[in-house]
């Protein structure tokens, strides 16, 4: 994942009355904070407080710089995507084969998602999100429209192995990448959990395994 060459933005937010002038803060850094917290948490047990304390600035400088706790969490979800999908869809991306593809995606999950690449909470923010059925209908859109992504992702890469001739024509290839979604959002639930990486790798193999039996099937 390649990282900006940008210098990081610095906010300044506005004196507060009866104070001297507030310290400047990363506005990057104190968004990679609210993810955090978010992700550990979720939105609605997320207070303002949480978030003031973990991105060490005042509710005033939050709103002026994020406009409110919606809109931040927007941003936490891009920021999320932005900085940490590479670890789990990298190697999909560059793989040769479908299949390839796919026990990356698998076994990558398993080590990422028990927080074994980087210093990350467990589990995968987007898909652990229980935000749409708080009430916040947008937020809840928003994030099912994230989910579909791994979807989506998956079956263009299965169609493309139909087209190559890898994947017989008679593979159900919505209902291959619908399984291989399943397994991975619940490989992340695992995590959250406590499962470790080496059960999740061998949850992957079983996985990778039943992929194989499928798209054998498909061949008689």
């Amino acid at each position: 994942m390649q990282k900006s060459d940008q210098a990081p933005e610095v906010i300044e937010p506005s004196p507060t009355r009866g104070r001297g002038r507030p310290r400047a803060f990363d506005r990057k850094a104190a968004l990679a904070q609210a993810t955090r917290l978010f992700w550990l948490k979720g939105f609605e047990a997320t207070s303002m407080t949480d978030l003031t304390e973990a991105m060490g600035i005042g509710s005033p400088s939050l709103y002026a710089a994020f406009g409110s706790k919606e809109a931040l969490y927007v941003e936490a979800v891009g920021f999320y995507r932005e900085s940490y999908e590479a670890y789990v869809w990298g190697k999909f991306q560059r793989a040769e084969t479908a299949r390839e593809a796919i026990s990356a995606f698998l076994l990558d999950s398993a080590a990422v998602l028990t927080g074994c690449v980087e210093d990350i909470p467990t589990g995968c923010m987007v898909a652990l999100s229980s935000v749409g059925s708080q009430g916040h209908l947008e937020l809840g859109e928003l994030v099912r429209a994230a989910r579909a992504v791994t979807f989506e992702r998956i079956k263009a890469r299965l169609e493309q192995a139909l087209a190559d001739g890898e994947v017989p024509i008679a593979a159900d290839v919505p209902a291959l990448a619908r399984f291989i979604q399943t397994v991975q959002f619940g490989m992340s639930i695992l995590a959250r959990d406590g499962a470790g990486r080496a059960e999740l790798e061998a949850v992957a193999h079983v996985a990778i395994t039943g992929f194989d039996a499928r798209v054998a099937a498909a061949s008689f």
